[in-house]
């Protein structure tokens, strides 16, 4: 994901590992062709908020101290809901399901948050990359993520740098 201001791997890889193969976010994660009509919504509506993002973040820091690290992508032909994909992500790794359930998330609230603050990230930065522009369909644009995204930049970007750091070890 190296054109993305959220590239960190360890996030898209180590619990989202289908979403490179059938959701690569601009596009794709707002329409997830392959993905039924309620999921789609529940993609575009899922709202983040302090106790969520505390939560991620958490997760995360915990995650990395942990030693979970990017997997392959699983089989995107086995995807055909948000619960196949958070099912195969959490499959991945078997210390992954008991480390988000310890911070409050089902699988598939885990992988909504990551989808949101992950698509905000994107239409955050497509503000300054035109062709990034063009793949994102605005009218799927959450908005209170953008700006909750936003207003948390400094912080995303300080955990994305300590995991990057951490794979570089």
């Amino acid at each position: 994901m190296p054109s993305l201001s959220l590239r960190s791997r360890w996030l898209h890889a180590a619990f989202l590992l289908a979403i490179a193969a059938s959701l690569p976010l601009g596009a794709k994660a707002q329409a997830a062709p392959g993905l039924p009509e309620a999921d789609k919504q529940a993609i575009q509506h899922y709202t983040l908020n302090e106790d969520v993002f505390n939560r991620l973040v958490a997760t995360t820091k915990e995650a990395q101290a942990a030693g979970i690290h990017p997997q392959q992508s699983g089989d995107p032909s086995q995807i055909h809901s948000l619960d196949d994909l958070a099912n195969q992500a959490v499959g991945s790794d078997k210390r992954i399901a008991p480390l988000i359930a310890k911070h409050g998330f089902t699988p598939r609230e885990f992988l909504l948050a990551n989808i949101a603050l992950m698509n905000a990230g994107l239409v955050v930065q497509s503000k300054s990359q035109p062709e990034l522009a063009k793949m994102i369909d605005q009218s799927k644009v959450n908005s209170a993520n953008v700006a909750f995204y936003e207003s948390h930049r400094a912080q995303i970007e300080a955990l994305m740098q300590s995991a990057r750091a951490q794979q570089a070890q």
